[in-house]
């Protein structure tokens, strides 16, 4: 990728950013939640930026959840990069770790799932800063007290994730009622469109993840500064994630 600086009116200097020349990396996806069912984790490598959006699979990994009794779950691949074990679901309050191994490395990552926070509602309302005809997305809910609580809600609109990302903590808003607007891009939201949140109670670090990937959308392409990669749980410089948190599911037909 070359990009041309016009510094005078007679001459051109032509600076090469090797932006495609990173060497790939090991991209981990795990999520393990307090719903009875499928648990799965998704292996790929990584591709240059300037790429398009085709991972390519991690095969024949060796992959298992444990549990903070010690106990380990493994998880046989299903499909080319993906991982998964059913039925099983995590217990509120435990630590879990999970474990890859793949080319002669392994890696690891830790999360705990938090106590659940009920979500008390979804509700829909006209935007207040556009069109009269449009509406936004507010989810309810009681946070409690007498704890450090973190959040992530994965709005969908007809079926289709929208492709906003929303991360919260309770630093402002510790034991109050918390109504929180879900202002998003590139979806527009209308009267007797389907709005479904999945609400997801997770730990410090994935919001950390997630409110990193937050701050950085409208980021190129298109819109500004390259974004650089959100700070993962796993070691051994693998990107990606593993999240064990609580999911609660509502939908409303918007009013």
């Amino acid at each position: 990728m070359a990009i041309t600086l016009l510094a005078y009116p007679s001459c051109q200097k032509v600076i090469d950013l090797k932006t495609d020349s990173a060497p790939p990396q090991i991209v981990i996806e795990g999520n393990l939640t307090d719903e009875y069912g499928d648990q799965e984790v998704v292996i790929s490598k990584s591709v240059p930026f300037t790429s398009t959006n085709t991972f390519p699979p991690v095969t024949g990994a060796t992959v298992f959840f444990t549990d903070s009794t010690g106990r380990n779950y493994p998880l046989p691949e299903v499909a080319p990069g993906t991982y998964r074990i059913t039925p099983f679901f995590g217990k509120h309050g435990r630590t879990y770790s999970l474990t890859v191994t793949t080319g002669g490395i392994t890696y690891t990552a830790t999360s705990t799932m938090p106590q659940l926070v009920p979500l008390d509602s979804v509700t829909a309302k006209i935007n207040s800063f556009g069109k009269s005809d449009l509406r936004t997305i507010t989810v309810n809910y009681q946070d409690p007290a007498d704890e450090v609580n973190q959040y992530r809600y994965v709005l969908f609109i007809n079926g289709h994730q929208a492709g906003t990302i929303f991360a919260d903590d309770d630093s402002f808003t510790n034991g109050r009622y918390v109504k929180r607007d879900l202002f998003q891009n590139g979806t527009d939201i209308h009267h007797n469109d389907t709005a479904t949140v999945e609400f997801q109670c997770i730990d410090k670090n994935m919001f950390k993840y997630w409110f990193s990937l937050e701050q950085q959308q409208g980021n190129a392409p298109g819109g500004g500064t390259a974004p650089s990669n959100p700070p993962s749980n796993f070691n051994n410089n693998a990107l990606g994630y593993f999240s064990a948190h609580t999911t609660e599911v509502k939908s409303i037909i918007v009013n």
